[in-house]
């Protein structure tokens, strides 16, 4: 052999021991590092959590709508028809009660009222002759001139005058009556609402001219299940809430009887006025009782499983950390913001709180932070 074969040969055995070297070294080093994955198990994930706190007399706050009227609200007209002479209110008028509010035409009536007076001295001036003749047939009674017969006619005549009379007078105070009626007058104080007619209208008996609700007393009437209405006590003070903020009723009464299409009791409240405007809806603040035990949960907490059923994921001890356990819950009342549930998860357990997203069962986890109990 050559030298020049020689020295090819010697350079190629350094280059293979080179190469060899290196391919020992990164073996080497990569099971160094699989060694140390192995070895350095990644720190438990800090998460929000809840205690179970089971309460066997737990209540949810719910909401039922009201409306605001007057306690008196009256659509106003005459008794007798007519023609409108003047109508004094219009829509927004505050008034008190015996204001004259509309008036019609009474000369038709004045005019009735001239012929029934003068009916009625007619009446009196026949009586009166009546009454003298009785007189004087009595004194010729005395003395012998005219029988008892004649005297008992005589007298006859003098009572039928003076009923006589007497109709005429009442006819005259029946058609000084229907002048009182001619007159419209508020009935109590309050506010018109509505004027459904103007000056020269011709008003039939009974039609609605005017509105008038009552403005120094109002009231709210709220349709609740007969078993909340039979708990309400009389004379106790109600939250409700409003578009302006809450504010106190005060429960007056309830009919007592069930809406057979709303299958509620209507009930009242009293209200102050000016808190808030008639005819605005307001809802009742009442707790009511949930009859089963469990515990509050955020809504953050509950995750869909399978078959339409929910879980909670529940921090079991391990090793001095904790490992996430599924557990399967029943939703019995939910809220916006929280759900009360029952099922395989005992008191006073830890619940994730939040953060379903980032978790997985089994997923070591450690406490970072105790949530308040949700209330």
């Amino acid at each position: 052999m050559s030298g020049t074969s020689r020295r090819l040969s010697a350079r190629t055995s350094v280059v293979l021991a080179a190469i060899g070297v290196a391919i020992l070294v990164f073996g080497v080093s990569t099971l160094r590092a699989e060694a140390t994955l192995q070895v350095t198990a990644p720190p438990p994930m800090p998460v929000a959590v809840v205690a179970a706190d089971y309460a066997g007399d737990a209540s949810i706050e719910e909401f039922f709508p009201g409306l605001v009227a007057a306690r008196r609200q009256s659509a106003l007209g005459f008794e007798r028809g007519g023609r409108i002479d003047a109508i004094r209110v219009d829509v927004g008028d505050q008034v008190r009660a015996g204001d004259v509010l509309a008036v019609l035409d009474t000369r038709a009536v004045t005019a009735q009222i001239a012929a029934a007076d003068a009916q009625t001295a007619e009446a009196a001036a026949q009586t009166a002759l009546a009454t003298e003749t009785e007189t004087r047939q009595a004194q010729l009674l005395e003395r012998g001139h005219v029988s008892q017969q004649r005297l008992d006619e005589v007298r006859t005549s003098t009572r039928a005058a003076r009923a006589r009379q007497n109709a005429a007078a009442a006819a005259a105070d029946a058609i000084r009556v229907q002048l009182d009626l001619a007159e419209m007058t508020a009935p109590f104080d309050g506010v018109v609402t509505a004027r459904l007619a103007d000056e020269g209208t011709i008003a039939a008996p009974g039609q609605p001219l005017l509105e008038l609700i009552e403005s120094g007393s109002l009231e709210i009437r709220v349709g609740l299940p007969p078993v909340l209405a039979a708990s309400l006590n009389a004379d106790h003070t109600y939250r409700f809430l409003t578009d302006g903020g809450a504010l106190n009723a005060r429960f007056r009464a309830s009919t007592g009887i069930v809406d057979q299409h709303s299958r509620t009791v209507t009930v009242l409240f009293d209200i102050d006025p000016g808190a808030v405007a008639v005819g605005q809806v307001v809802r009742l603040a009442m707790a009511t009782p949930i009859d089963a035990d469990g515990f509050w949960v955020p809504t953050s907490a509950l995750a869909e499983g399978r078959r339409g059923l929910w879980t909670v994921y529940v921090l079991q001890p391990d090793q001095g950390d904790y490992r996430l356990e599924a557990r399967v819950v029943e939703t019995v009342r939910i809220e916006a913001d929280r759900v009360f549930v029952r099922g395989a998860v005992t008191d006073g357990e830890l619940v994730l709180a939040s953060g379903l997203q980032r978790i997985m069962p089994g997923l070591r986890v450690v406490p970072a932070v105790l949530e308040a109990r949700v209330q």
